[in-house]
């Protein structure tokens, strides 16, 4: 128990002091990064799609679809300039990531639901585990 509460600590820490842009993300306004604390690693593969919810038609719209790369971010969402002020959401499909783990988990998708009002950069990390997850804003 003592590992994982100091694996979770470790991870939070590198999300909150480390550059969490990488070097070809310098374009863009809203990026991700999933860790999983089961194995104090980054998640990679895993299939994350990209909705805006349309004020008008009170329905979620299909932005985009990519996959976490080996250090289990995605960074390439929202071109810094344009006008993307809105509500998103992001659904990450983390059963077949788990699946191929052997694990079978509670939650076989995240969804999370944001708020993008100005220009600055957005940056919404994920942290997971079979029998769990936590989001939150980074830097």
């Amino acid at each position: 128990m003592k590992r994982i509460f100091f694996t979770i600590i470790a991870l939070s820490l590198l999300c909150l002091c480390g550059d969490v842009r990488g070097a070809d993300e310098t374009g863009f306004q809203l990026s991700t990064h999933i860790l999983d604390v089961n194995e104090g690693r980054p998640a990679a593969g895993i299939t994350v799609h990209l909705y805006r919810y349309n004020e008008v038609s009170l329905e979620w719209e299909y932005i985009y679809q990519t996959k976490t790369n080996e250090a289990g971010r995605v960074g390439d969402l929202l071109p810094r300039g344009n006008e993307n002020s809105g509500t998103y959401k992001f659904r990450f499909d983390t059963s077949a990531y788990f699946s191929a783990k052997g694990i079978r988990p509670l939650f076989p998708f995240v969804e999370v639901v944001f708020t993008v009002t100005d220009k600055s950069d957005y940056h919404i990390p994920l942290t997971i585990s079979g029998n769990g997850y936590s989001v939150y804003r980074g830097s």
